[in-house]
């Protein structure tokens, strides 16, 4: 490991009821980010200086420890005022990061489609806009050569001005909209084709792509392309959406969502509407929960924040408790009410969920046994494209029994028999 890639991370508790839990996902979070953590500062009071974050002796014992282990970089757990990081540094020499920054840089190295890009580039200048100081500070001219990932701006800070900064978020505003109109017009397909919208949400990390791999296992559509898993945090930010088809089923789209983080950054999240539209279009929400996690109610919490700050509230939900067969009580899959406990790996509780899923999804569809008359072609060429449990030909016509919602049950009553 790098010299520079080695960090100190500190943190005031100012009352937050979760400090401890918080502190071990900034470490998390500096991990996936490429960097490593070589000690922690805490420090217990019920507010946070406004001039310098910290007390005037924490700040000293920050500089010591930065001394002892040779270490220029110093990650914060709250997102720090321009001011409070300009105090900090020009008392102790050595960089600061904060929270929000860093999370800021992983979703930098995380974005891969054009639209996460831009979205993050976007995010990255507005939390650069207020922090522009042409002070003398030499570190002001240093910052991102720690190691660390270029902020996506293409330029230092002193190089950038705040007209500079706001033309740019303009331009990619402009073209984040031309990128958004193409995926919004593949949206609207989507939305034509009738076909039922299932979202994986919840916490980075917690298995919703492992889940949506598995469960393309286990359809057996060898023409479906796996979406990227890592055990890290954030290891993709690009939706994924895949079309889930089984023998004498309905069909539904399944989508795998950008994962939610505490105290995720504002701009991000606005930035990331867009993205997680496909969440607000879902007929239904799976959230995707780490069972084994002794932080999952935290984690819970902060994923209903995050739907609720995109405008998603009272949509079915179904709980999905991933990693169950981590814990010391799991016997397989279960289903309480709204809740299953799963393992993603496990083919028996993926096809327990995928049952689940069905039985939220498609509760109002009926069976129905019509007679359909040789002549009606056009009725027949559109029964094909329904879910058909069974056929049958007779002198009159062909006889089938369908799965159908309520729409197409009411448009065949006139061919029903028994």
């Amino acid at each position: 490991m790098e010299e520079n890639n080695q960090v100190i991370i500190a943190g005031v508790s100012h009352l937050q009821t979760d400090f401890d839990y918080s502190m071990a996902e900034l470490a998390q979070l500096v991990a996936a980010n490429n960097l490593k953590v070589v000690d922690q500062i805490r420090q217990q009071i019920d507010q946070i200086n406004n001039k310098t974050y910290f007390g005037s002796g924490k700040v000293q014992e920050i500089k010591q420890l930065a001394q002892y282990h040779n270490v220029s970089l110093i990650i914060v757990n709250d997102e720090l005022s321009p001011a409070q990081v300009r105090n900090l540094e020009k008392a102790t020499q050595l960089h600061f990061l904060d929270r929000t920054e860093l999370i800021l840089q992983v979703f930098t190295q995380r974005a891969h489609s054009r639209q996460a890009q831009l979205q993050v580039a976007i995010a990255q200048l507005q939390y650069q806009l207020p922090r522009i100081h042409p002070s003398g500070n030499p570190l002001d001219q240093q910052r991102g050569q720690s190691g660390l990932a270029n902020r996506g701006a293409g330029e230092s800070k002193l190089e950038l001005n705040r007209r500079t900064i706001r033309q740019q978020i303009t331009k990619l505003k402009q073209e984040l909209r031309h990128v958004e109109q193409t995926l919004n017009t593949q949206g609207a397909r989507r939305q034509n084709s009738k076909l039922p919208q299932v979202a994986l949400v919840g916490y980075t990390n917690a298995g919703k792509s492992t889940t949506l791999n598995g469960i393309l296992d286990l359809v057996a559509d060898k023409n479906s392309k796996k979406v990227f898993v890592k055990d890290q945090l954030f290891a993709t930010l690009d939706t994924s959406i895949r079309k889930i088809t089984l023998p004498q089923k309905p069909s539904f789209l399944l989508s795998d969502t950008v994962g939610f983080v505490s105290k995720l950054p504002h701009n991000l999240i606005e930035a990331f509407q867009s993205t997680l539209a496909e969440a607000k279009n879902a007929d239904l929400l799976v959230q995707v929960i780490d069972a084994s996690d002794s932080h999952r109610e935290q984690m819970m919490q902060t994923t209903q924040q995050t739907l609720s700050e995109i405008g998603i509230t009272n949509k079915p939900m179904i709980y999905a408790y991933n990693k169950a067969d981590q814990t010391s009580d799991f016997q397989g899959p279960q289903v309480i009410g709204n809740n299953i406990y799963y393992s993603a790996l496990q083919e028996s509780s993926l096809k327990t969920l995928i049952e689940l899923i069905y039985q939220k999804l498609f509760s109002n569809y009926r069976v129905i046994k019509v007679l359909i008359p040789y002549s009606n072609s056009q009725l027949n060429q559109s029964i094909n494209q329904l879910v058909i449990q069974n056929q049958s030909y007779t002198n009159e016509g062909t006889i089938y029994q369908l799965l159908v919602n309520p729409t197409d049950y009411d448009s065949l009553t006139e061919y029903q028999i028994d």
